[in-house]
């Protein structure tokens, strides 16, 4: 009748051991936006066919454009698709021309297979443009062309001609 459990008392129950964890301190979340680099490869982001941009894309990613694009794109990877046309820069480390371009081109490494259609300066490092492409502008290699936005205008020269009564 009389024991010294308190296994049957009211009261405070006394506080079954825990397994200690670690604590975390909370952490204020962060208002910026800094996408990480989820491990193995990221899909491409694809805009369809039917899809109209009008403003400038920038990603450090890949993009896949089959839609239409009136802007600047700057990429990692761009792949502008059979049905895509582009009117403004583009920027990207690789780049891969199957349909229309009305712009200048910058790239590390630019493709244009024999659907492209360019009209536009392409400024690379390297070049393939296969049988079939229409280009219409001027290509110059430079050793890195995502440096500066606009290649180094060329040395002026500088043409003098003797003034009558001049000595020749």
């Amino acid at each position: 009748m009389f024991s010294k459990s308190r296994i049957n008392e009211p009261g405070p129950k006394a506080e079954v051991e825990k397994p200690k964890t670690p604590e975390t301190p909370m952490t204020k979340p962060s208002m910026e936006f800094t996408p990480s680099a989820p491990k193995g490869k990221a899909a491409a982001s694809v805009l369809s066919s039917d899809l109209t941009v009008v403003g400038n894309l920038r990603t450090t990613g890949d993009i896949q454009v089959e839609g239409t694009v009136e802007g600047d794109i700057r990429a990692h990877l761009l792949t502008v698709g059979e049905s895509a046309t582009i009117r403004g820069e583009i920027v990207a480390d690789d780049i891969v021309v199957n349909g229309r371009v009305i712009g200048r081109v910058r790239g590390l490494k630019v493709r244009l297979t024999s659907t492209a259609r360019v009209e536009g300066d392409i400024i690379h490092k390297t070049i393939a443009i296969e049988s079939g492409a229409h280009f219409e502008g001027s290509v110059q290699r430079q050793e890195d062309p995502l440096a500066n936005g606009r290649p180094a205008p060329a040395p002026s020269m500088r043409l003098e001609t003797p003034a009558a009564g001049d000595a020749v």
